[in-house]
């Protein structure tokens, strides 16, 4: 079996390294968002123009972005969903529900401080991880049937 995993959410810390390394030596395809940060939020007006109101910035980027994560979403076999400590991740809440809507399987990797927070995110999920190497060990379990240890 080969898995495609998209790596949403969370961009402010090296997770999906942590991730992709535990996954090492799995048939696995990651994909992600853009994560760096500045060229996410200013994509729309470097390729299309300069806008005067922030709101029609985001918007340009937003839209922009989406294509990337639409296509990648769609594609997946699994959406793993990070939800970090600093920022309120309004754009992952929107992933998780995207692909649970598209019926993808759905990890979340949260701290334990969001869990009511995410109730109903967590609600949508199939697991639900407190660290990247839990979300490795859940990708080989679904893959070779092994456990930890």
């Amino acid at each position: 079996m080969k898995l495609n995993v998209y790596l949403s959410g969370e961009i402010h810390s090296d997770w999906r390294d942590e991730v992709i390394a535990a996954a090492k030596g799995l048939d696995i395809t990651f994909s992600a968002p853009v994560t760096d940060h500045a060229a996410s939020d200013d994509c729309g007006v470097a390729i299309l123009g300069q806008e005067d109101d922030k709101f029609w910035h985001d918007h340009k980027g937003a839209k922009i972005n989406a294509i990337r994560t639409r296509k990648a979403i769609s594609d997946a076999d699994v959406v793993v969903v990070r939800f970090g400590d600093k920022y309120k991740q309004w754009n992952a809440a929107f992933d998780a529900g995207y692909a649970s809507a598209l019926g993808k399987s759905l990890i979340i990797l949260q701290p334990e401080e969001h869990d009511h927070a995410l109730k109903e995110v967590d609600a949508a999920a199939l697991a639900v991880a407190r660290t990247p190497a839990e979300v490795a060990a859940i990708l080989r379990y679904v893959l070779d049937g092994s456990l930890p240890g």
